[in-house]
């Protein structure tokens, strides 16, 4: 199955399913070099970058893997106006121009309003804002759009039903089909791209992905003009969190990467500072289309905040220009931006 999925044209997830399969390890450089192939010939030589900007660490929700989490008895904060503009100040300084907005879930704090505010003082610095925030109604992601979101990132965290309600407690989120249907909320709108992901670590990560990639190829067929991304965050060590799982080490998560790949030539594949220096470096020609860098998971993290709390610890702390130069040392080119709003 392994032999035929590399060989095939046009794969499905049946190809998909054989490529996540521990028999699949064996053929891992032959999934690497169809991997780079696949890779240039939609995104050429390049790594686009951005920033995560947390405005909010507060949070309703109680999820056994985060250090948000509401039983964490820690210091909340969320950025007022002055704030969100120094944070966004030191990152375009960086030379970022894609930037993507985080928060939990405390709708009374962090909601539409909140988000709209942050947007209509952002927009006009940044070519680009994409969200990752708590799931939302239509109608509110057709105001978001409407004022400038570019993108939606909703991670379901888990696909295994049975079990999500372990995981999630307490919260809005403990809701698993009104999380499950957030993408079809978004897709509605003609949002320009929908971004998902499992939390790797939590379940079988064969099996999640597997999940995720079926979710994905119905999102494809039911919002055909939208693109859509994948995300890879393994779980990391953070304030009063549970161990993982499962362990999937840097070995399956490559085999992963490049499964998604053959899936799918178009899809975006993003890879976070949760990830090593070497794991970073080696991915660059192997599948991943954007990366982060120099990343804070702290409201105010740009600004030396010494006292809120992070959502995780990242692996690669390097600074922006240091990952940008080894994107460049690979022969790859770093994309600070992909056009100009006044060509939108």
């Amino acid at each position: 199955d392994v032999e035929s999925a590399l060989l095939s044209q046009k794969r499905t997830l049946e190809d998909f399913k054989a490529l996540l399969s521990p028999s699949a390890a064996g053929y891992l450089e032959e999934m690497a070099q169809l991997s780079n192939v696949l890779t240039q010939k939609r995104f050429g030589k390049t790594i686009q970058l951005f920033a995560p900007l947390y405005v909010s660490n507060e949070c309703n929700n109680i999820c056994t893997y985060c250090g948000f989490s509401l039983d964490n008895k820690v210091k909340r904060k969320t950025l007022n106006e002055n704030e969100l503009l120094q944070e966004a100040e030191l990152i375009k300084r960086q030379g970022f121009n894609h930037l993507l907005l985080v928060s939990d879930e405390a709708n009374a704090v962090v909601n539409t309003s909140y988000f709209l505010k942050a947007i209509g003082l952002l927009k006009y610095k940044f070519a680009n804002i994409s969200i990752e925030v708590q799931p939302l109604d239509t109608p509110e992601y057709e105001t978001l759009q409407t004022a400038g979101v570019y993108s939606v990132l909703v991670y379901q965290e888990t696909y295994h039903q049975e079990v999500y309600k372990k995981y999630h407690p307490k919260g809005k989120k403990s809701n698993f089909k009104y999380r499950l249907e957030t993408p079809d909320r978004i897709g509605a709108t003609g949002m320009h791209k929908i971004g998902l992901g499992v939390l790797l670590g939590l379940e079988d990560w064969r099996t999640d992905s597997f999940f995720c990639a079926a979710h994905l190829e119905y999102l494809k067929r039911n919002y055909w003009q939208t693109n859509f991304s994948i995300s890879f965050p393994r779980m990391r060590p953070a304030e009063g969190i549970i161990e993982p799982n499962v362990i999937v080490s840097d070995a399956e998560l490559l085999q992963l990467i490049c499964a998604y790949r053959l899936l799918d030539e178009n899809v975006e594949l993003s890879v976070s500072t949760r990830e090593s220096e070497l794991f970073r470096n080696h991915i660059i020609p192997l599948g991943a289309t954007s990366m982060s860098a120099g990343s804070k998971t702290n409201p105010g993290g740009y600004a030396a905040e010494p006292s809120s709390l992070k959502q995780f610890e990242i692996c690669d702390e390097r600074s922006v220009h240091e990952f940008a130069k080894i994107i460049e040392q690979q022969g790859y080119e770093a994309v600070w931006k992909n056009w100009d709003a006044v060509l939108q």
